[in-house]
């Protein structure tokens, strides 16, 4: 215990005095007014008025060592904190419990493989064996042990940032503990499954969706349990360093896979749902969504979009039924953007960019 309590505070006290209040206030005003939609400029991108560079050396930690141990854990996900406020930028600092995406799947029995170290990844995993049969199973049991699988850990790791926390003030205040990443009901759906799932999509219709409303309800019960050690803000929350309308974050990056009036059939519903109990927030894709953009767009409380490889999609698409909407654009490419203005095309200020991207 002893060499634990060295280890944390040693650089959790470098952390504190480095954090500036003015320039973190600062900050997030910014944030809060782009997010409100009072910015007026072409390009969102926030910068922090002063730099804070550290005067100690900060641990190199890998994800599998950081997921094998609470202190490095915490390390890992300050360190983070720690660059963005050396670096200057306009990346809010935060840190979650960081297992990745497989932590509902975890819950359902699917086989976790981690990968090698200097691959410095998050884990993944297979889908469950005897796919349909098993799905059967998996349904007729219903909501599983939420102490099952990574999800232990998960909340444990939720209660010590908490209390690490109480103890400095000023990363109490600055340092966002974000939500888990529980992904969204048809990406968890098709981790368990497997690819059979697109199969089934048309063959077994209904088991999908008594197991995505399962996946529906597992996720409910899991953001419940979270928000007891910390509750949602009102009004923004923060989630990968971006300020965010509402409350969670959904990933749909399985809706590459899908037409767009499957993605109204069997993610939709279910997404909905999550939106309306939890109070909005924003939908995360990877790849090609122009061609369901429109029915996301069309939910009721999505703020906010931070999407990946606008190379890959159809942006005008994307533009019209998200920035012309007043959905913001969050986390996007400068360079596609920057391409987007010089065509003439009117962003409406609801597009954010790092500096560096």
């Amino acid at each position: 215990m002893a060499e634990k309590s060295i280890i944390i505070e040693k650089y959790l006290e470098d952390l504190e005095k480095r954090i500036d209040p003015e320039t973190e206030d600062a900050l997030m005003e910014e944030w809060v007014e782009f997010t409100r939609g009072n910015f007026k400029g072409d390009l969102f991108i926030p910068e922090r008025r002063k730099k804070s560079p550290s005067l100690i050396s900060w641990p190199d930690i890998t994800v599998n060592e950081a997921i094998a141990g609470f202190d490095k854990m915490a390390l890992q996900q300050l360190c983070l904190c720690s660059k963005n406020i050396e670096a200057g930028g306009g990346a809010i600092m935060n840190v979650r419990s960081n297992y990745g995406t497989v932590i509902i799947p975890s819950l359902f029995g699917v086989e976790l493989f981690f990968m090698a170290d200097q691959m410095d990844t998050l884990p993944a995993s297979k889908p469950v064996k005897d796919g349909e049969n098993t799905i059967k199973k998996l349904v007729a049991s219903g909501v599983p042990d939420l102490s099952g699988g990574l999800c232990s850990k998960v909340f444990e790791m939720g209660e010590r940032f908490s209390n690490i926390f109480k103890n400095y003030p000023k990363i109490e205040k600055y340092v966002h503990l974000y939500h888990p990443d529980f992904q969204g009901p048809l990406d968890n759906c098709e981790m368990i499954w497997g690819s059979d799932l697109f199969l089934d999509l048309l063959d077994e219709p209904g088991l999908v969706k008594d197991f995505l409303s399962l996946l529906t309800e597992t996720y409910i019960a899991l953001m419940n349990k979270w928000i007891k050690i910390v509750p949602f803000k009102k009004e923004f929350n923060v989630h990968w360093c971006l300020l965010h309308g509402g409350s969670i974050m959904l990933r749909i990056d399985s809706g590459m896979n899908i037409s767009p009036e499957m993605y109204s059939e069997f993610s939709v519903p279910y997404d909905q749902k999550l939106l309306d109990l939890f109070g909005g927030g924003g939908i995360h894709f990877c790849g090609r969504g122009d061609h369901y953009i429109d029915r996301l767009s069309a939910m009721r409380g999505v703020f906010a979009v931070p999407m990946s490889q606008p190379e890959l999609n159809d942006m005008e698409k994307i533009f019209k039924y998200t920035i012309d909407k007043g959905i913001k654009l969050l986390g996007f490419p400068r360079k596609a953007a920057e391409k987007a203005l010089a065509s003439g095309r009117d962003l409406h200020a609801n597009v954010h960019c790092s500096k560096s991207l």
